[in-house]
């Protein structure tokens, strides 16, 4: 029997209806899911490592109640960023009523700038891309090929970071999944900073584009992965939308429909936290259902989409598992 704490006594209480309720209700799903063996899977989109999302994330990692994730190339890197350059970030509560001309007084400050949050250019980018590209540098010369999260586990583990951390290494997501050498599919990795910064080394000619395992090889990773872990089946946790959650789904009906593997289950629970609607042909607000028609999830599948923003929800599911 779990150990209710406060929070998961106040949302059982007070959250009752609508998409209050599916908050509960999505919460319970994941912790049946868990209870039965199963596994699950948590989509990143959008900057939720910004929003120091790994606070309680990283608690759930340690706590093996997630066991792959799936994220843009930018969360996989400003989670580490938060960690060596904390104190250099900048709050802009009035965000909304910036002018042009005050942005590029950010932008020539080093500040760039997520919402109502700006990642210092100097202390943050370019302080990783010092260590990293040693990283790069010296698998390339040996011939050695890894994915974009490997990388990263590398830089955390070696040490190297230790002298410039400003927050809690508890609160880091990526030091948690590092240590616990988590799978973790980072697809359209090029898309962020580090993948830029990459880019820029290889036309140099400096490294070479090989050296760094492609989206192709993580769908193939993925694959594997969900075939070998799909016995009690296997959850999908989505935050946001996008290429987060895009690419991981896919991978049970290309297993099903193009590898002809008929015998592949679908996922067996999915819910999304988004914002985003229908009303334009999007895929992120696209309802589960639709889901089923491309053979992703089945028709007894339990599905939940919460329509919230994940920064107030999804630490509030968290919780919930956690018993907080």
């Amino acid at each position: 029997m779990k150990t209710k704490g406060t929070v998961t006594d106040f949302i059982e209480k007070y959250y009752l209806h609508f998409n209050a309720a599916t908050v509960v209700d999505a919460a319970k799903g994941y912790e049946a899911q868990l209870a039965a063996d199963g596994k699950m899977l948590i989509s990143l989109a959008g900057a939720m490592s910004t929003a120091e999302l790994g606070k309680i994330l990283s608690e759930v990692i340690r706590q093996k109640k997630v066991h792959i994730i799936s994220c843009t190339g930018a969360n996989l890197e400003e989670d580490i960023m938060n960690l060596v350059a904390h104190s250099h970030y900048k709050r802009i509560p009035n965000y909304r009523d910036l002018t042009p001309k005050q942005e590029w007084e950010l932008l020539e400050k080093g500040l760039n700038r997520v919402t109502d949050t700006c990642i210092p250019e100097e202390e943050a980018f370019r302080r990783l891309q010092e260590h990293i590209f040693k990283i790069w540098k010296e698998a390339d010369d040996k011939g050695e090929r890894y994915f974009p999260h490997e990388f990263m586990y590398k830089l955390l583990l070696s040490g190297v970071l230790e002298q410039y951390y400003e927050i809690d290494l508890k609160d880091s997501w990526m030091y948690a999944a590092a240590e616990a050498n988590l799978p973790i599919v980072v697809p359209g990795w090029e898309d962020s900073t580090m993948g830029n910064i990459f880019a820029s080394y290889v036309m140099k000619g400096q490294l070479k584009a090989s050296t760094m395992k492609s989206g192709i090889e993580y769908m193939t990773f993925l694959a594997d992965w969900y075939t070998e872990n799909s016995e009690n089946g296997i959850g999908f946790f989505q935050i946001g939308g996008g290429i987060a959650g895009d690419f991981p789904i896919c991978v049970v009906p290309m297993l099903y429909q193009d590898l002809e593997r008929t015998d592949t289950p679908f996922w067996n629970y999915f819910c999304q936290i988004s914002d985003s609607t229908t009303s334009y042909g999007s895929y992120s607000g696209a309802v589960p259902n639709e889901k089923i028609t491309w053979g992703k999830l089945d028709i007894d599948t339990p599905k939940f989409i919460i329509e919230s923003d994940a920064t107030i929800v999804a630490p509030l599911v968290f919780a919930y598992l956690l018993g907080m």
